[in-house]
């Protein structure tokens, strides 16, 4: 199983990364729950997302299971509503990476990867994909196992 720290080193060196979370689906409550985060402080574990998500946003990554890509801040005020927080931390461009369970094809919740405006393109978010795998077991143990 690869920690989840280990998979934020992995996202800073082939991605890079101002602020890290990984968030756990939570389909009976449709919420998203902070398993892991680069700026506990701000983003504490356990915290919860519902009602402040936006539904275009859940139907993109969780119920499609395809990433969102937000290029610039203005795309990011548009989705998220701690977006003042966001960019508080120095962060205008965002890539969220759902992150499927190969066994079953069920979206077990998804990568947060935030930068400076202009950080990323659409490689940055092909190699994101690439390593959003690696959060399945520990997402699988977030969400209660198999189920």
């Amino acid at each position: 199983m690869t920690d989840l720290a280990v998979l934020e080193e992995k996202v800073r060196d082939s991605v890079g990364v101002r602020l890290f979370t990984v968030l756990a689906w939570v389909p009976e409550r449709r919420a998203l729950r902070r398993v892991h985060s680069s700026h506990p402080d701000r983003y504490p574990v356990g915290g919860e997302k519902t009602v402040e998500v936006a539904a275009a946003w859940l139907e993109r990554c969780i119920e499609g299971a395809e990433p969102f890509f937000g290029r610039d801040a203005a795309a990011v005020r548009e989705i998220f509503a701690d977006h003042e927080l966001i960019e508080s931390l120095g962060c205008g461009s965002i890539v969220n990476v759902p992150v499927v369970d190969e066994r079953d094809g069920r979206v077990l919740g998804v990568l947060n990867i935030l930068d400076a405006e202009g950080a990323y393109d659409d490689g940055s978010v092909a190699a994101a994909q690439a390593l959003a795998p690696l959060a399945v077991p520990a997402l699988r143990e977030a969400v209660g196992g198999a189920r």
